[in-house]
């Protein structure tokens, strides 16, 4: 474990913790505002809001998988110092870090009947977090709401299963944005 991996944390656990948590469920509430969320400064390529993400929601039973690019030494070093979180196979996965060319979805959880909320969030890192793009519908949108996705077709799939399928969070530098399984996508 290098000196990277043991700096980056919120200076003020309380406080930036309690913001952050704020701001990812008011993204997840209003599936595409975006939101600036602070506090972590995780070694690269990871971004501040993705780091954020993770410290905040992350503890020693939440399996993170990193995916491509993002799955370096520093990066696993820096969750596990910062989160205690184990990392693990995709499959096993609570949470999933990527760009959306290395993300594997298919054999992610969805949850089940019985338990849907046994399902992965996904952190995709985007260039660019815009409200332009796809059209979002759905619970905490009043009629429409633009966001500028990687693609529809996996989005439009992943509501078609709803109650089941996974929750993406959209991280660019230190903005988020949220897509729940629950909103439709065109």
């Amino acid at each position: 474990m290098d000196h990277a991996s043991l700096t980056g944390g919120f200076t003020d656990p309380p406080h930036q913790s309690a913001d952050a948590f704020r701001a990812i469920m008011q993204a997840m509430a209003r599936p595409g505002t975006i939101r600036d969320v602070a506090g972590a400064v995780p070694p690269a390529p990871q971004s501040v809001a993705a780091g954020t993400v993770l410290m905040t929601l992350c503890d020693p039973e939440t399996g993170v998988h990193l995916a491509g690019g993002f799955d370096t030494e520093a990066v696993r070093d820096w969750i596990t110092f910062y989160t205690g979180a184990p990392l693990v196979a995709t499959h096993e996965a609570v949470f999933v870090v990527g760009d959306w060319d290395t993300l594997d979805l298919a054999p992610l959880p969805i949850g089940t009947a019985e338990y849907p909320d046994r399902s992965a969030t996904v952190i995709v890192e985007l260039p660019v977090l815009e409200a332009v793009g796809a059209t979002l519908r759905g619970p905490g949108i009043e009629d429409t709401a633009p966001l500028n996705l990687p693609e529809k077709a996996a989005f439009q799939g992943n509501a078609a299963r709803f109650p089941l399928g996974l929750d993406f969070v959209f991280t660019c530098w230190a903005q988020i944005a949220a897509l729940p399984r629950s909103t439709q996508v065109s």
